[in-house]
């Protein structure tokens, strides 16, 4: 039987059918949200994903390397290496980075040919690195996704105000900041909040309860994001949650439902065992605390009223803490239970996170407690010190444990974080067991960071972070810890370079690794 050249509403309308990609909707019947004929036409039994690049949007000789195959005058993706990246992409992205889809029906469409191109190509551009795929083969996972990401961002229709354009816009945010972007990142961000501002997204009637719960993660996310994006460029955050908006639903619950139930009555309160609605609550925590030290370090604070402010903020931590069921303690039982549901890893991304948020809340404390050993700053700097510690130790653990291991970008940071603390126990600590405990974790999370600077270009951003403040710490151990502006900085500005802490004349080359005894 002939192949159809055009779709059955193109037919009756008398016009052409545009196809930009194979197996896809035409883009009359995407733009309408139509059944599109077209793409239930037969196709090849090696379907693949396919689109015709212009001359101007590739550079065709560097598409070896990267899943893109050559075909007559455009390129093709393998289905199969489609569904391989995207499985990547919820393992080691989504969850954890951000939260966006309901995996289960995802993938179902993406093997019915459903999914728009945007979607896949953002994906696959940032989960590309992590594949084992002899297509990449030769190629630096670093580079892998980049004519994925050229790709999602040439598809991006700024016209189209819709949940596709918003969650393409967060996939290429994310990819900005992997590339040590942060203003595009933020611009990305921006972008994706207005839309889900315009759509009114948490409010907005949906057919399924499915479709409901992906809106309210993706503004739960999207609200999240907007914290540490716009602190990362010191700009006012663009959305403000509110207590109308209800929480996510615990994860196991939504993976389990399928896309076309309706609107039963909930039972019991299943948003205190959701690992994504803990990480909302972690984060309006997270707003204060950088709120917080950036107060601090542009203004002398009265003593009094900034200790007030660290024992709230410390107060709704230990809060938060106490509240959690049983079974979302950090505990190896838990982790091992998680993992077996397939959500080990986002398990761990909410620790990592609550213990990161600590010791940016009490690493002031490290310098205080050196200048005025008072009972205060003492116990400050020793919870400072656990929460590095159990930040490290949960890392280590997910790496042990199967289906636990977290590769996503923001590892990196708040371990560098975390290794400095490490350093402030090998340079003030007089205890041996205390300083062969600090060497042990500083040697591993070295191992770790390298690993996963193999995989993300920003840290390499991340590693010169580690480096400058060894510099610092070598030149002037006694202030190295300081909270002013460098620090906060140092903690909060994650994708961009620091300078070294002590101002440098105009003219003097950079630091190496060389001068810091590293070949």
């Amino acid at each position: 039987m002939r192949r159809a050249k055009a779709c059955a509403a193109c037919r009756q309308r008398r016009r052409r059918c545009e196809v930009r990609t194979q197996g896809f909707p035409c883009v009359y019947c995407f733009d309408r949200g139509l059944s599109c004929t077209i793409s239930d036409t037969p196709t090849k039994s090696d379907s693949q994903l396919e689109h015709h690049y212009t001359p101007e949007s590739i550079d065709t000789a560097s598409t070896a390397g990267c899943g893109l195959i050559q075909k007559g005058n455009g390129f093709s993706t393998p289905q199969s290496l489609c569904s391989e990246l995207t499985q990547l992409y919820f393992d080691y992205v989504h969850d954890q980075l951000h939260t966006l889809f309901h995996q289960p029906s995802f993938m179902k469409d993406l093997s019915e040919g459903k999914v728009t191109p945007i979607l896949i190509y953002g994906i696959m551009a940032l989960s590309a690195r992590f594949s084992t795929n002899s297509v990449f083969s030769g190629t630096d996972p670093r580079q892998r996704g980049k004519n994925y990401a050229k790709e999602c961002e040439r598809l991006l229709d700024w016209h189209d105000v819709s949940l596709t354009t918003l969650h393409a816009c967060v996939l290429l945010g994310a990819i900005a900041i992997t590339d040590g972007n942060p203003a595009l990142e933020n611009i990305y961000y921006t972008v994706a909040g207005r839309i889900a501002q315009l759509l009114d997204l948490p409010n907005r009637p949906t057919k399924s309860l499915v479709e409901q719960e992906i809106n309210i993660r993706t503004w739960w996310t999207l609200c999240m994001i907007d914290v540490w994006s716009s602190s990362g460029v010191r700009l006012p955050r663009l959305l403000t949650p509110t207590s109308d908006v209800p929480l996510p639903m615990d994860e196991v619950t939504f993976l389990n439902i399928s896309p076309d139930q309706g609107f039963p009555c909930p039972i019991g309160d299943p948003k205190r065992s959701s690992l994504l609605a803990e990480m909302v609550r972690l984060n309006h925590i997270l707003f204060q605390i950088n709120q917080y030290n950036i107060r601090a370090s542009e203004r002398n604070l009265d003593v009094q009223s900034s200790l007030e402010d660290v024992e709230d903020l410390s107060a709704q931590l230990d809060a938060w803490l106490e509240q959690l069921p049983d079974h979302m303690r950090d505990t190896r039982e838990n982790l091992v239970c998680y993992a077996e549901q397939g959500l080990g890893r986002p398990f761990v991304a909410l620790y990592l996170g609550y213990y990161n948020y600590g010791q940016m809340l009490f690493y002031r404390f490290l310098h205080e407690s050196l200048r005025r050993s008072t009972t205060r700053a003492l116990y400050y700097a020793q919870k400072c010190k656990e929460h590095a510690s159990n930040l490290c130790e949960i890392v280590y653990s997910s790496s042990e444990a199967p289906g636990c291991d977290v590769k996503y970008n923001m590892v990196a940071h708040v371990l560098v974080i975390a290794s400095t603390i490490q350093i402030h126990t090998l340079l003030f600590d007089g205890l041996d067991a205390n300083l062969r405990v600090a060497k042990s974790r500083l040697e591993k999370n070295f191992s770790i960071l390298t690993g996963l600077v193999r995989l993300w270009p920003t840290l390499d951003v991340c590693m010169d972070r580690l480096m400058a403040f060894h510099t610092a710490c070598r030149e002037s151990a006694d202030t190295s810890f300081c909270m002013d502006q460098w620090m906060v900085r140092f903690l909060v500005e994650f994708a961009n370079p620091v300078d070294d802490k002590r101002s440098r004349p105009v003219g003097e080359d950079q630091w190496s690794l060389a001068e810091l005894g590293i070949p």
